[in-house]
């Protein structure tokens, strides 16, 4: 774009969208925005860059017209402002496009993607390049992040250096554009976490969804790399007919980055890492689980074979402050210990249950789930839903999001999955709203207790009514 501009963003409070406005606002130019709803941690970033948004969407929000309006892709058709800005030929792209034009050019991408661990994973490299720049400055990196990461207090920074790492997102781009998001961003190194069926709502099958992963790592050019975890056949298959260098990273005997003595503690994580087979580097992560050794092992990785010595990697991994909404301890009130996780998926839910249970394996582990990505609210994934949900001492669900959006025939049935756990020896209860919730919570939480709240969007604002109803009773 040639000079500064008046942009507006349809859909502002999205993770990336968020993360857009404070990255062109960096530029100088002037940024609105709209959303039907907005709730913390990207309406807190917003407010905090003084980035009004506009609630809710009105053809008002578009008067006088900006010089360029980014529609987010959650925007369909119908909506009033896409519906305006249509209507009077207001100038329009993709948030990935702009992203592409704006900020890659000239610059090295880096790219994180996988059906899991992208946000974590993307805030861990972000950071070892961080660290390492305290010595090579040339390294201090620019990134866009789907979350808050809480070594930086944002979710994105742009700066002039050739480093930019990029959460990529498989999800569709716009209304306009049903590629996936990380089609724009051109890598010149990767990581691929893992693959599995997601977004139901987009994707017919996991054959759909291979070929999307297998079209990303085909944009890499043949002088870079792709770091790929090596314990998922699906990723195997997509990182097979590579043009570059492919690097596997896991727990298996010919790992080339191999985390062997994996042992948790009761703040963390502590391994050694293999390069090749020889000795790399002894990690420590304040962070349990071991979906998260292996995210740090992939940002190692891909951190080594761009430079990055072995201590600038050490000392940035032991530093690590995680990301907001991601096993986040929102409250310790009367000895009950509330996290907020962002569950979108029945394995996300699962390795989220058991690194809590690694973390305070003595404790009751208490469930809530709201059923809310467009993934958890088909019935797609029933089974492996109660199998994941089955790993916490007791569980209650919250009724589907939107439950009507979704066609009868393809719709999560959660007394289902309650039955199922039931069946499995597990309590287990489906509540229809959040006060009901919290009343159930508070009458039979203990102190030592676990509450693991799981859902992707504001829950009906249980992050704050929860710790505020045990604090007013005694339990």
């Amino acid at each position: 774009m040639q000079g500064l501009k008046h942009i507006h963003l349809i859909g502002i409070c999205g993770t990336a969208m968020a993360s857009l406005a404070g990255m062109l606002q960096a530029q100088g130019h002037k940024v609105t925005g709209s959303d039907a709803a907005a709730y913390p941690p990207m309406s807190d970033l917003l407010a905090s860059l003084g980035i009004p948004i506009s609630e809710p969407y009105a053809e008002k929000n578009l008067q006088p017209a900006p010089d360029l309006v980014v529609v987010g892709n959650a925007i369909s058709r119908g909506n009033v402002e896409l519906e305006y800005v249509l209507e009077h030929r207001l100038p329009f792209l993709s948030m990935a496009t702009l992203i592409h034009d704006e900020f890659l050019r000239g610059r090295d991408s880096l790219v994180v993607a996988g059906t899991h661990g992208k946000t974590t994973t993307t805030s861990m490299l972000a950071w070892i390049f961080e660290v390492a720049s305290r010595r090579r400055p040339e390294l201090s990196p620019s990134f866009l992040i789907g979350g808050v990461a809480e070594n930086f207090g944002t979710s994105f920074r742009v700066r002039g250096t050739k480093p930019f790492i990029l959460e990529g997102d498989e999800y569709d781009t716009a209304f306009f554009d049903k590629g996936p998001k990380f089609l724009h961003y051109f890598p010149q190194a990767a990581i691929l976490t893992h693959v599995e069926f997601d977004h139901a709502d987009i994707y017919a099958d996991l054959a759909s969804v291979k070929t999307a992963f297998k079209r990303f790592v085909n944009l890499v050019p043949r002088n870079g790399v792709v770091v790929a975890f090596d314990g998922s056949a699906n990723v195997t298959e997509c990182v097979a007919r590579a043009f570059c260098r492919v690097e596997r990273y896991g727990l298996a005997e010919n790992s080339h980055w191999r985390v062997t003595n994996l042992r948790h503690e009761d703040e963390g994580s502590r391994w050694s890492l293999l390069r090749g087979g020889e000795p790399f580097a002894e990690l420590y992560l304040p962070m349990a689980g071991e979906h998260n050794a292996l995210n740090a092992t992939a940002a190692a990785a891909l951190a080594a074979t761009q430079g990055i010595d072995s201590a600038s990697i050490v000392e940035a991994l032991a530093s690590f402050r995680s990301v907001k909404r991601r096993l986040e301890v929102i409250a310790e009130t009367h000895g009950v210990t509330i996290i907020d996780d962002f569950a979108h998926h029945p394995t996300a839910i699962r390795e989220t249950l058991r690194a809590l249970r690694a973390k305070y394996p003595s404790r009751r582990l208490i469930a809530v789930l709201e059923p809310r990505s467009n993934t958890l609210r088909r019935n797609v994934f029933e089974k492996e839903l109660i199998e994941s949900l089955a790993v916490a001492d007791a569980i209650i669900l919250a009724a589907v999001f939107k439950s009507e959006s979704i066609p009868a025939e393809e719709r999560l049935h959660p007394e289902s999955v309650v039955a199922g756990l039931k069946s499995a020896g597990k309590p287990a209860e489906l509540l229809p709203d959040v006060d009901a919730i919290v009343a159930k919570l508070v009458k039979e939480m203990q102190p030592g207790d676990v509450v693991a709240i799981l859902s992707n969007g504001g829950f009906g604002g249980i992050y704050e009514k929860l710790p505020a109803a045990i604090d007013a009773v005694a339990i």
